[in-house]
């Protein structure tokens, strides 16, 4: 059976390292690729599919893109994120779902068990409205959203206000807003990360960074003594239900973040 994670650039990512650990680990003979497609190929690509695939990950740019073309099962939390990582080939038709919703549940869940009254979530894309809606399953009763161009944070804001617990959204400039509430997600690049930005996350107790490389982040290098939730964390946890939903077979979470933990640190040894 093949499965693959389809983005635009692709080289980077570790999909096809935690997929392959995975399989080794459940001893089955299966292959994961890392393609690169464009998003005027992707449509092509999904429906283009043979008998042989079993599933799809999905990245930058091809998350929320997905939704247009789907026809076949859409999961409520992949229609409550606007955004879809994950495609399933099933007998019955083409299943569309979102992992990076309770990836990002666990991922925070593994390393805080307090309380979340309210976040604050860094960028306006659709891994934001997955983090964001992530921190409303955690009971976060305000979400506030920053962004470089609020005006783009829209289908962000809106993906996230229509949570069941109905939150009160803010989306305001990531350039001199205030950070508040118990936990930060920043989905932005390291790059973006200013002092002054790193400043006004410094009095929130847990940070989320869902960047992994490069590491650390400017706001993952200021944590210390706080908790820190790491993107390898996000990838390993919603790479484990990909996993199941492929295979059918629970997710070797240890044997998949190991094999993470090893590429990375041979990335960084070379850098």
């Amino acid at each position: 059976m093949r499965c693959a994670v389809l983005g635009d650039p692709i080289a980077h990512s570790l999909s096809p390292t935690l997929h392959r650990a995975g399989y080794a680990a459940a001893g089955l003979d299966w292959q994961y690729d890392a393609i690169r497609v464009t998003t005027e190929e992707l449509p092509g690509f999904v429906l283009g599919c043979g008998p042989e695939w079993r599933g799809l990950s999905l990245t930058m740019p091809h998350k929320r893109n997905a939704m247009s073309f789907t026809h076949g099962t859409v999961t409520d939390r992949a229609r409550l994120a606007g955004g879809v990582n994950t495609l399933v080939f099933t007998d019955a038709g083409l299943l569309a779902d979102n992992t990076d919703l309770p990836g990002a549940v666990a991922a925070i869940r593994e390393r805080y068990d307090g309380q979340v009254t309210a976040g604050t979530v860094l960028g306006g894309g659709a891994t934001a409205a997955s983090t964001g809606l992530a921190l409303c399953e955690l009971g976060a009763g305000t979400v506030r959203v920053l962004a470089r161009t609020p005006e783009r944070a829209e289908a962000t804001a809106h993906a996230i206000a229509q949570h069941p617990s109905q939150p009160r959204v803010e989306v305001l400039s990531l350039a001199d807003a205030d950070v508040v509430g118990e936990v930060v997600v920043s989905t932005i690049p390291a790059e973006a990360q200013d002092d002054d930005l790193v400043a006004r996350c410094a009095d929130v107790p847990v940070v989320f960074e869902v960047v992994y490389d490069p590491w650390p982040t400017p706001l993952a290098a200021a944590a210390a003594g706080r908790v820190l939730v790491g993107g390898l964390d996000l990838l390993v946890h919603q790479a484990v239900l990909q996993f199941e939903l492929f295979t059918g077979v629970p997710g070797p979470l240890d044997a998949m973040r190991a094999a993470g933990e090893e590429v990375l640190a041979a990335r960084r040894a070379t850098a």
